[in-house]
């Protein structure tokens, strides 16, 4: 998510971006999507690995995808979900039914925690576990799980080519949205110990310099924290809501991305409280927030 309105890198519906990997942008084009889900076809052989699925009811990204297996001569070995979004599972009753005529498909993911319900596919989940390997001819994908964007997210490496899927942990223009920033930075950390080659990102163009992106990203998310605080300083009684503080930090925000960027500094400010930073007073039913001083630590 941007702090200002950007223009995107215009991306192709159809690219082979390497000798074993093929993107088919999901036509889903909308604020919190970019440009769409990218979605991947990966592999060598007369069989695939395809890396998530976009939107339900796109007929323009079933189309590129079924030229996609003719132009390349291939088909659909299975699908591997990146987590559990509908810009990621919700096509896949489409790919199923008018691309694999078929619903005896392979669906893999990360299971969500107990109690948390999945998106209905209409095949049932083959769910895996941290590590888990993908072969097909030509490619291995190795599942890592990396919560924080999501609470089933994975990234997918490709032990060939020393590349990453990174679904919607890393993008490829703006930063990540997050449902739990703990968990997302710990994930971050861990993607920086893969040390990849390249990143294909869920959205946006491909990423050529991985390890300079991601430090920018736990960069960016320390900075925001430093915003947080410094805003809170200027006024050590005020007591903001945080959209108040959306407002003051996010200068020239598009109003499309107002809600997101109040749900990341939400986060944060949960974080700051957990580190005894911050503190919240609920007044009338709204959260504030305030810096905590020394006087009432």
């Amino acid at each position: 998510m941007a702090a200002v309105v950007q223009k995107l890198t215009p991306i192709p519906n159809l690219e082979r971006l390497s000798e074993r990997v093929i993107r088919i942008l999901g036509c889903n084009s909308r604020p919190m999507t970019l440009q769409g889900t990218n979605t991947y076809l990966v592999g060598t052989g007369p069989k695939r690995i395809l890396i998530d699925a976009g939107d339900p009811n796109v007929p323009d990204y079933i189309t590129n995808l079924k030229k996609a297996l003719k132009d390349f001569q291939t088909s659909i070995q299975e699908i591997v979900i990146t987590h559990w979004h509908h810009d990621h599972v919700g096509g896949v009753q489409d790919v199923c039914r008018d691309v694999m005529q078929s619903s005896d498909v392979k669906v893999s993911k990360f299971r969500r925690p107990e109690g948390k319900k999945e998106y209905d596919i209409g095949v049932p989940y083959n769910y895996v576990e941290d590590n888990a390997m993908f072969r097909t001819e030509g490619a291995t994908l190795r599942a890592v799980f990396t919560p924080g964007h999501s609470d089933d997210h994975l990234v997918l490496l490709l032990e060939e080519d020393r590349t990453m899927f990174s679904g919607d942990t890393i993008l490829g223009e703006t930063t990540a949205m997050f449902e739990d920033l703990h968990t997302y930075m710990a994930s971050l950390d861990k993607l920086l110990q893969f040390r990849p080659s390249v990143i294909f990102p869920s959205h946006g163009p491909v990423i050529p310099d991985p390890m300079e992106k991601i430090s920018n990203y736990i960069s960016h998310r320390l900075t925001r924290e430093r915003q947080i605080e410094e805003t809170l300083d200027q006024d050590l009684n005020a007591l903001l809501t945080s959209t108040e503080l959306v407002d003051r930090i996010y200068v020239g925000l598009a109003d499309g991305l107002k809600l997101a960027a109040n749900n990341n500094v939400r986060q944060h400010l949960f974080k700051l409280v957990k580190d005894g930073k911050v503190e919240c007073v609920e007044k009338d039913g709204t959260q504030l927030w305030k810096k905590k001083t020394q006087s009432n630590m």
